[in-house]
């Protein structure tokens, strides 16, 4: 299974499909913003910050896809990036079930270096507080459960091909 993962993780077509995959879910954030009018919390700006993170990793990945250290260093970028969406989504369904609290604020606290909401405030400014995101599914699955779910699956996926990438590093696979 590790070589067949290996050899996923140096096709283009793997890389091309988590780049896809970040800007599905960069446009479902504006268009649940934008066209159902549900304003994003500081924990959904911040999702979309590490989204953006992955997707700049995974085109560079893609480019660099057929050195080895690249592609460790690319491996590495997205899952640290998956990490932070991780811990990023896991707050959100804690705030909205009430397993977590004072996770949010209306300061997004971005770094001085990277101040996001600045340079990009349509995209990156929180404009409501934290608790309930909307459904994706009607009263079957929220917002904070479906950006859980493709975050723990993102990173365990990382994970692996990292894992991967380490025991099978010939690209003649």
């Amino acid at each position: 299974m590790l070589e067949k993962l290996a050899r996923w993780n140096r096709s283009a077509g793997f890389w091309l499909s988590l780049i896809i995959l970040c800007f599905a879910l960069e446009a479902a954030a504006l268009v649940y913003q934008y066209v159902f009018y549900y304003d994003p919390c500081v924990l959904c700006v911040h999702i979309r910050a590490w989204i953006l993170g992955i997707l700049i990793a995974a085109i560079a990945g893609l480019f660099l896809r057929k050195h080895r250290l690249g592609l460790l260093i690319a491996n590495l970028l997205v899952l640290l990036f998956s990490a932070g969406f991780v811990e990023r989504a896991y707050q959100t369904l804690g705030t909205e079930m009430g397993f977590v609290t004072g996770a949010c604020s209306m300061n997004p606290h971005y770094p001085s270096f990277l101040p996001l909401h600045q340079w990009l405030p349509s995209v990156f400014e929180p404009l409501t507080s934290c608790g309930y995101t909307p459904w994706v599914i009607p009263q079957v699955l929220s917002m904070a459960q479906t950006l859980m779910a493709i975050s723990v699956t993102l990173f365990v996926l990382m994970l692996l091909m990292l894992v991967s990438s380490l025991r099978y590093p010939d690209h003649r696979l």
